[in-house]
Formats: structure tokens, C-alpha cells, sequence
């Protein structure tokens, strides 16, 4: 029994082929006994004709065409039934594609080919699930990252905890830092997921202004002077004056001040980090450039995933917790801007941002 939407479009289909012939043929009969009948009474009228044969060859008319709108009515209804199959058929098979996405079984695909509309439809619902697997992984993975981010600390602070508890040590000074410093690291890190969570949200919004992105760069690295010099680093600032873009002057300030602190981190005493900004057709460039360790190769493609990280080890004063660079790049595309990282291992690492300028 046909049902949903096949049967309406075959219904749909066999009234309008029907209804138009119905109407051609009342049309053309009654049309054809007005002008049997306007012949009759002028051949009457002369002298001429015969009723019998007029009424005979009306009949024989009237009938072949009743016969032909009944045929016709026929093969518009099969005609319906063929057409009605042909569209509807890959919209169900669409449908049961989504009930099966919906259901959670991500890897169903459409099979439709060819270029038409419905072929487009197939393949954006093929894209669409590709998507939402790509995401699934993404959010096992993110959940897998944070549980291990989060075992580490509590576990050192489980056991620490548990040895003082215990009077196995004593809650020396130096044993309750390494106890804050663990705490630290987890509020470090609930703060940059929260961060990272609210960039992706779909509510998320800069309050751009235009600004002298000269003089934000060179704000914020007269603020972290201190920390280059307490490690000993030289950082230098090269800068055009009055570049002028439409920014959240904090976002960008936020992502300039975690680009130089990941620079400092892997930039060893006596190294150096120049900061460079200038414009660039009708791009701000801001690059900064250090004489760190640099990265691999391999690390390269990935450095700006959520929790992937250089060091392997997980160190807390080394690696970071993997989040920071993500968070900078979120930003600056935010900005409607790029940002780029190349390094050589053993001379250094150049990460080059790059922002739309009035």
C-alpha cells in the first residue's frame, strides 16, 4: 500500500494528469455537438445533409474521444506511479539515512550519483555525517585528553595527601607547594577549557574597535619584559607605527601574550625572541620569532590541536596542557585572520599572525 510522500506525490501527480485531460475532453465534446448542431440547422435550412448520418458520425466522434481520455487517464495514472517512484524514491532512502544518523549509526552514507538537486541534497547529508563522526571523535578524544590532564594532579595529590594523612611525611612547606602547584595546574586548566568552550560557542562574540595593533604589541610586550629577563632572553621589538585594524583589543592581547610565553618556554638562556609587526598589503603581520628548540616535522600539523603537545612527557613546567596555541588560533580565525607556525629543530620557530586592516 503506498504511503507518505510517495503516495502524495502520485496522488498529487494522477490528479493534475487527469483533471487536465478530464477537462480537454468536456471541453472538446461539448465543443464539437454545438458546432454538429450549428451544421445541422444550416443544412436543414438549405436542403441538405442527412440527420441520421450527422448524429451517427457525432456518436462515433464523442465515443473515440471518451475512449482516447480513458486511455489517456490510464497511462497518466502508471505514468504517476513510475514518475512518483523515481523522485520519491531517493528522498526516503535519505530519510532512512538520517533515521539511522539519528539513531547514531554515523557511518551511513547515501549512495545517490549524479548532479542534479537531489544528488546535491545526498551529498551534503554524506558531508553532514562525516562531520558529526569527525566531532564524535573529536569529543571522545577531548574527554579521553581531560581525564588524563585531570588523573595527573589528582593522583599526586591523592598520594601526597595520603602520606601526610598518614605521618609518612611531614606537611613541609616545600611538599605543601608541590600540592598547590598541582592544584594551580588544574585551575589552569578548567580555565582554558572554559575559554576554549565559550570561543566555540555559537553565542561567542568580538568586541572589535578599531585599534593600533603597534602599540597593543608593544603593550603587552613591555608587560612580559620581566619574565624574558629574569630567564635571561633577549626580546627585541620591531614595529611599524599606527598599523590599524578592527579588533577586541583583549582577545588580541590575550594571543600575542601566549604566543611570547610559549617563545620564552622553548627559547633556552642566552636565546633570543624578536617580535616583528608591520603591514602587508592590507594585512597587519605580526611574527615572533625565537631561537628556541623548534619542533619536528611530524609535530608540525598538529600543534594547534586541543591537548596535543610537543613534549610527550606532560611535564607541568614544560609542555603546558596543550590548550593554549588552540585557544590562539580560535581567536585569531575569531578576527577573520591566519595564523601560521614554521620551525627548524635545534634554530628556532617563527609563528607569523596575520589580521584584516582598515
Amino acid at each position: 500500500m503506498m504511503r507518505g510522500l510517495y503516495a502524495r506525490f502520485a496522488i498529487a501527480f494522477i490528479g493534475i494528469a487527469s483533471g487536465v485531460l478530464l477537462i480537454s475532453t468536456i471541453a472538446f465534446i461539448v465543443e464539437t455537438h454545438y458546432h454538429f448542431n450549428l451544421y445541422q440547422h444550416q443544412a436543414m435550412d438549405s436542403g441538405m445533409g442527412s440527420a441520421a448520418f450527422d448524429n451517427h458520425f457525432e456518436q462515433a466522434l464523442v465515443q473515440s474521444v471518451l475512449w482516447s481520455a480513458i486511455l489517456g487517464i490510464v497511462f497518466s495514472i502508471l505514468l504517476s506511479l513510475v514518475v512518483a517512484k523515481k523522485v520519491t524514491s531517493p528522498l526516503i532512502h535519505m530519510k532512512r539515512i538520517a533515521e539511522r544518523m539519528a539513531g547514531g549509526e554515523l557511518t551511513a552514507r547515501t549512495a545517490l550519483k549524479g548532479t542534479d538537486e537531489l544528488s546535491q541534497l545526498g551529498a551534503s547529508l554524506n558531508y553532514l555525517a562525516e562531520q558529526l563522526q569527525s566531532q564524535e571523535q573529536l569529543r571522545k578524544t577531548m574527554t579521553a585528553d581531560v581525564a588524563h590532564e585531570l588523573r595527573t594532579p589528582l593522583a599526586t595529590l591523592k598520594s601526597h595527601m595520603e602520606a601526610m594523612i598518614e605521618g609518612v611525611w611531614e606537611p613541609t612547606p616545600k611538599r605543601l607547594e608541590s600540592c598547590y602547584e598541582e592544584i594551580e595546574r588544574l585551575r589552569y586548566l578548567v580555565g582554558d577549557l572554559e575559554q576554549l568552550t565559550e570561543m566555540e560557542a555559537p553565542h561567542f562574540k568580538l568586541f572589535l574597535n578599531i585599534e593600533n595593533i603597534s602599540a597593543i604589541v608593544e603593550h603587552h610586550v613591555e608587560a612580559s619584559r620581566a619574565a624574558f629577563e629574569q630567564k635571561e632572553v633577549i626580546l627585541h621589538v620591531q614595529s611599524e607605527p599606527s598599523i590599524q585594524a578592527a579588533v577586541d583589543k583583549l582577545r588580541i592581547g590575550q594571543v600575542i601574550v601566549n604566543v611570547l610565553m610559549n617563545a620564552l618556554k622553548f627559547t633556552p638562556q642566552g636565546g633570543k625572541v624578536t617580535i616583528e609587526v608591520a603591514r602587508e598589503e592590507r594585512m597587519a603581520v605580526i611574527r615572533i620569532i625565537d631561537t628556541g628548540i623548534g619542533i619536528l616535522d611530524q609535530d608540525l600539523p598538529f600543534i594547534f590541536e586541543r591537548f596535543y603537545r610537543v613534549d610527550k612527557s606532560r611535564d607541568r613546567k614544560t609542555g603546558g596542557n596543550g590548550i593554549g596555541l588552540t585557544i590562539v588560533k580560535r581567536l585569531v580565525e575569531a578576527h577573520k585572520g591566519t595564523i601560521d607556525l614554521t620551525s627548524t629543530v635545534g634554530e628556532g620557530t617563527t609563528v607569523t599572525i596575520r589580521l584584516p586592516v582598515q
